[in-house]
């Protein structure tokens, strides 16, 4: 494969902005990289929502694993280190620098204030990103589809308390085996 030098520095940008602006971890940085992958179209929406549910079902961090898997679909294994960088570093950074504050001002309100107040704003990010996976799910699979595995899904994760990969795993196969003859 030949580097192409813009589409890495294009990954770099993308999961290092992401990375950076995703307070909150990486359930809080997966619109923020939705937005990347939109801008530089490295993926379909449906593509998209294939990576998030893959990635959750596997161990580990699922920012990193959304920029293993966007860094190798667009430029190979040097995309792939390149976009894992551009992740990594920023919390690395951030966690070195944010430790030393935080011990320093820990009681102060302000602080307190700051980590309260921006749960609103990440709350929303998540909800504008399960509406559009929402979107996308009731456009390939139809309304009633969406609506069974969603409350089964919830069913089993809030009542019966599974393992969200477990739950991911379930709807591969039921969409793998049983889908296709509905």
């Amino acid at each position: 494969m030949i580097v192409n030098w813009i589409e890495l520095i294009q990954l770099f940008i993308g999961f290092f902005v992401a990375n950076v602006l995703g307070y909150g971890g990486g359930p809080a940085s997966i619109p923020l990289i939705y937005n990347e992958v939109e801008k530089y179209a490295w993926s379909t929406p449906t593509e998209f929502s294939n990576i998030i549910a893959l990635g959750n079902a596997l161990p580990g961090p699922i920012s990193t694993k959304i920029a293993a898997y966007i860094g190798y679909d667009v430029a190979g294994i040097v995309g792939s280190i390149i976009a894992l960088i551009a992740t990594i570093v920023p919390s690395i950074i951030a966690l070195i620098v944010m430790l030393k504050f935080l011990q320093k001002y820990r009681e102060s309100k302000v602080v307190k204030g700051i980590s309260l107040l921006v749960q609103p704003v990440i709350a929303m990010l998540m909800l504008v990103l399960t509406w559009q996976m929402a979107a996308n799910s009731i456009g390939d699979i139809g309304w009633l589809q969406t609506i069974i595995i969603a409350l089964v899904a919830l069913w089993a994760m809030q009542k019966k308390k599974i393992h969200p990969a477990f739950v991911v795993l379930a709807a591969f196969i039921y969409g793998g085996f049983l889908l296709p003859y509905f």
